[in-house]
């Protein structure tokens, strides 16, 4: 499928889903009720436009954040293994998250997404400090996998430590878009202004491919070039890991899935890596809010569900 294709069927998809999302649920609406909902003083008004619209968007934003966060990890770490998981920034958000509702119980949730966006950019700044701004691709992945399980390891000792306090901090680390709206889009908004320096990079990022010693031959700084991309990336990561928790897996999965594809060039791959987050991570929200109503599952567990069996599927393969 070639990106001409394949833009017009995403957005399509995309609409698709966002009308699901809209109309399925613990309580099933129809078409006309939900357009009623969107109104204030109409009866479905709560569900409609206070509970299920802003979970739309942040499901839209978080999946297209998360996606292209990944494309820019593999396009600098030229590995299709690679994803934000990688470096380390999830599982930083996810201790200082812990952290946070383990010793400060009684404090309010309303500061948890500041508290784990200043985790994930530690996480990131404690990676630049170990690898240096002249350190190769590899380096990074094998120093961010290193400190990643360190992390890991961190929350599990929190956790075992203060067994009382953990509820809060298991549903956080599943990944999900409950009890998420209006105030946590608000905040996520601002960190997009990245995304047009992110798309301006791609033209960049297709030197990479050939080669530092060809990137810098071509006028490329790689360094200054990696540095870039791996910022955005890791920004972009802690903001949307600090509103929704870690969301497995999708970081890895949309970028490959969506280089299969439309290409490696990272023109269209970047604004179709983003669409394709976007996709999957609604489609996961509808399923997670529609399998086993009332209850409700994490949308982080069924990426997982997804993501992993694609993790050993791609290994098999890489051999």
């Amino acid at each position: 499928m070639n990106a001409q294709r394949f833009f017009p069927l995403a957005v399509l998809l995309l609409l698709l889903l966002c009308v699901a999302n809209l109309v399925f649920g613990a309580v099933p609406l129809s078409l006309a009720q939900v357009w009623q909902g969107l109104f204030a003083g109409s009866e479905q008004h709560f569900t409609v436009f206070e509970y299920r619209l802003p979970r739309i968007f942040l499901a839209i934003l978080v999946g297209a954040g998360l996606a292209l966060s990944g494309a820019l990890v593999q396009g600098v770490i030229r590995n299709p293994l690679a994803s934000p998981d990688v470096l380390g920034v999830s599982h930083g958000a996810g201790l200082a998250a812990v952290f946070y509702m383990t010793f400060f119980s009684q404090a309010s949730t309303r500061w948890l997404p500041e508290v784990a966006l200043v985790g994930g950019l530690l996480a990131a700044l404690v990676l630049w400090w170990l690898c240096g701004k002249r350190s190769s691709a590899i380096k990074l992945a094998i120093t961010g996998v290193a400190l990643a399980a360190f992390w890991a390891s961190c929350i599990d000792f929190l956790m075992l430590t203060k067994p009382l306090e953990i509820n809060n901090a298991l549903l956080w680390l599943t990944g999900s878009l409950w009890g998420r709206g209006w105030s946590q889009l608000h905040a996520l908004l601002p960190w997009f202004v990245l995304v047009p320096l992110a798309l301006g990079l791609s033209k960049y990022l297709n030197l990479l491919d050939l080669g530092d010693d060809s990137a810098t031959s071509l006028g490329v700084s790689p360094q200054v070039l990696r540095l870039c991309a791996l910022a955005i990336a890791v920004a972009l990561t802690a903001a949307c890991v600090s509103i929704c928790g870690p969301i497995g897996f999708l970081g890895l999965v949309a970028p490959h899935l969506t280089r299969k594809l439309v290409g490696g060039r990272h023109q269209p791959l970047l604004p179709a890596t983003m669409l394709t987050g976007a996709c999957l991570l609604l489609a996961a929200d509808l399923a997670a809010r529609t399998l086993d109503p009332p209850i409700e599952l994490p949308a982080g567990i069924l990426t997982a569900i997804i993501g992993a069996p694609y993790f050993l599927w791609l290994l098999m393969r890489m051999k």
